[in-house]
């Protein structure tokens, strides 16, 4: 980012803020929602990717610890009354974690944009159950093993995985717990890919994170109030702005085509 000029310094600031507001506010899509943008103003993946990623596990550590020491201050910590649902986490884990490391070292390569077309086309179909009020329920766990081998899968390649993810621990996870189980899981995901990037020699750009950190903690806290809000609603505003927001997710993701 040495050769950028000051307005796009300022552009890749406030996309940072934006990228924090929405990662915190509902857990999920800080990335798939700045990464477009960001390679509009410089299209470098490789230098925004580590950036994103140790925010995530700033953020998405800070948070989860934030939410088990409030769980146990109000004496809620009892088994499923906790900020994050353990046994899900274990159980979507050991299903993904087979395809996140065949992601990283790459020992399947798929089309990109065949691959995009199709994650983002099945966050769709969900997404817009949640918008209409008619949230897809499988009867079948099969169907929701295929989704998160694919997410899994695709957050090893990239880190654009989290809309296909999210639709099915919306399913399965209390929404009071949603945000942090997400976060928990996101921190796990992240580790492994920062470790392929430290691997292969990747810079993870840490003179940038001295500017570009403030920026997603400015965001952060924004997003803190809309994410209380959220939860206070009642439980069909929350999956309707769950459906909206992976709808927007999934149609920015779909049509965006890097260079």
């Amino acid at each position: 980012m040495a050769d950028l000029l000051w307005y796009q310094y300022a552009l890749i600031g406030l996309i940072f803020a934006w990228s924090g507001f929405v990662r915190t506010s509902l857990g999920f899509g800080g990335a798939v929602l700045a990464l477009p943008f960001l390679l509009l103003v410089s299209n470098e993946p490789l230098v925004f990717l580590p950036i994103i990623a140790v925010h995530l596990l700033i953020f998405s550590s800070w948070i989860a610890w934030r939410g088990h020491r409030q769980a146990q201050a109000a004496d809620s910590e009892v088994p499923g009354q906790g900020n994050i649902d353990w046994r899900y986490l274990g159980k979507a884990l050991k299903i993904m974690i087979i395809p996140k490391l065949v992601g990283v070292v790459g020992l399947l390569s798929l089309p990109s944009e065949l691959m995009t077309k199709i994650i983002f086309g099945i966050v769709i179909v969900y997404a817009l159950g949640y918008a209409l009020n008619k949230p897809f329920r499988s009867k079948n766990q099969y169907v929701d093993y295929v989704l998160l081998i694919l997410g899994g899968y695709v957050s090893g390649t990239s880190l654009i995985g989290a809309p296909l993810i999210v639709a099915v621990f919306a399913n399965h996870v209390a929404k009071h717990q949603l945000r942090d189980t997400l976060f928990v899981l996101w921190f796990i995901l992240v580790v492994i890919k920062m470790v392929s990037f430290v691997i292969a020699g990747v810079d993870l750009q840490l003179i940038h994170h001295l500017w570009l950190l403030p920026c997603a903690f400015v965001g952060h806290l924004l997003g803190e109030r809309v994410h209380r809000y959220i939860v206070a609603a009642d439980s069909q505003v929350f999956f309707r702005v769950l459906g909206v927001v992976l709808i927007v997710v999934s149609l920015v993701g779909l049509f965006h085509s890097p260079a």
